[in-house]
């Protein structure tokens, strides 16, 4: 959602995109020439990758096995090296006045590109091995592709000053060397005028309060922090309902944490939602929790404030940076945690007051805004 938000800035403000992607999608646009890796043409014959956003190691191998073919790296890394060095071989094909990369699955094809045109790279982080891990096992190949690509960036863009302080701390690159960009949101992108009706306003009317969570469930949204938080809720305020939307490695064992903590009557799995759906149960929220453990940005908390919900995100995020009318706390922290959700879903004036003024912020993040900033950077390089 980032890449495409600000792609689409881009274009509007006069920047000529030639966007490598490697799955065919139906996207409609006059202003950005969009390459498919997986059609066969002269320039990028061969360069096809089975590379999708948030892939895990475990994940590829059981895309590759599926496939059934000797064509693609026998592992996540392999096929990670082996796409980076296709990069130069597209370079070679597409004019351009400088190379853009999105996080370490294409850094090394960045790398590759400057080093095939000659031109400027920037990278740009949206998120590092020690956000996703949590700073608990990281991948040292992962960690070493990173670093290279951001060493051998002539720039590089972090989503927040918390991203920036985690490149500068943990990677050792020259604070001089980045600067901060924070995303955006299109409201336009959403369904924010959907009816109000189906199971979730049904429980609100009989005085039930929802509390939504919207992300993938795994170990870097802090999802078994929020269960944590809820078994206090619930104790104080048992007609409060926590809705988990998303999927992830986790998914598993966070169903069965709930269960075994008694919260089955009060935590419902969504499922992985998008569309009318998504907006449906934005609506319906009446706090939005975003607990990550490490989140360089959070667009999600964002998506929550359009549709006009409270926010309350961790202090380990990017969005609390522009967001400074949402509530906050360390996700860590159960009782403090318990404490604001109770306390929102307990007093009208509260949520109506923060809805206000969070709603108010979250317009003000668009990605024409973003796209002015990488622009400025563009011209500086």
């Amino acid at each position: 959602m980032a890449c495409q938000g600000l792609a689409f800035g881009l274009a509007k403000s006069g920047v000529e995109l030639e966007f490598v992607l490697p799955h065919q999608m139906n996207l409609d646009s006059l202003s950005i020439k969009f390459l498919f890796a997986d059609i066969k043409n002269v320039k990028l014959r061969g360069v096809n990758s089975l590379l999708c956003p948030y892939v895990t190691s475990s994940g590829y191998s059981d895309i590759l096995a599926k496939i059934r073919s000797k064509f693609y790296g026998s592992t996540l890394i392999e096929e990670v090296l082996r796409y980076g060095e296709e990069g130069g071989r597209i370079a070679k094909g597409v004019y351009a006045d400088l190379n853009h990369a999105h996080d370490w699955l294409s850094f090394g094809a960045g790398v590759a590109a400057k080093r095939t045109n000659g031109k400027p790279l920037v990278v740009h982080v949206h998120a590092t091995e020690f956000d996703r891990t949590g700073g608990n096992g990281i991948d040292q190949r992962v960690y070493d592709i990173e670093r290279e690509g951001m060493q051998k960036a002539d720039r590089v863009i972090a989503v927040s000053g918390y991203t920036k302080n985690m490149i500068i701390n943990h990677y050792g690159i020259n604070p001089n060397k980045i600067s901060v960009v924070h995303n955006g949101i299109d409201p336009s992108q959403y369904n924010l005028q959907v009816l109000q009706d189906g199971g979730l306003w049904q429980l609100k009317s009989l005085g039930y309060k929802i509390v939504l969570f919207v992300g993938r469930i795994t170990l870097q949204k802090g999802v078994d922090y929020l269960l944590a938080a809820a078994h206090k809720v619930i104790q104080y305020n048992p007609k409060v309902i926590f809705v988990i939307a998303g999927s992830g490695d986790m998914q598993n064992q966070i169903i069965q944490q709930a269960a075994t903590m008694g919260l089955g009557g009060n935590v419902l799995f969504a499922g992985f939602l998008r569309g009318k759906a998504l907006s449906e149960v934005y609506k319906a929220s009446d706090l939005f929790v975003m607990p990550s453990v490490s989140e360089p940005f959070g667009l999600t908390a964002l998506e929550s404030a359009i549709h006009g919900s409270p926010v309350l995100v961790s202090k380990q995020s990017g969005v609390s940076e522009v967001l400074t009318h949402a509530l906050k706390c360390d996700f860590w922290d159960a009782d403090e945690m318990a404490n604001k959700i109770l306390g929102v879903v307990s007093h009208e004036s509260l949520q109506k007051t923060l809805t206000q003024n969070v709603q108010r912020q979250a317009y003000e993040c668009s990605w024409d805004k973003a796209a002015g900033k990488v622009i400025q950077i563009y011209q500086q390089l």
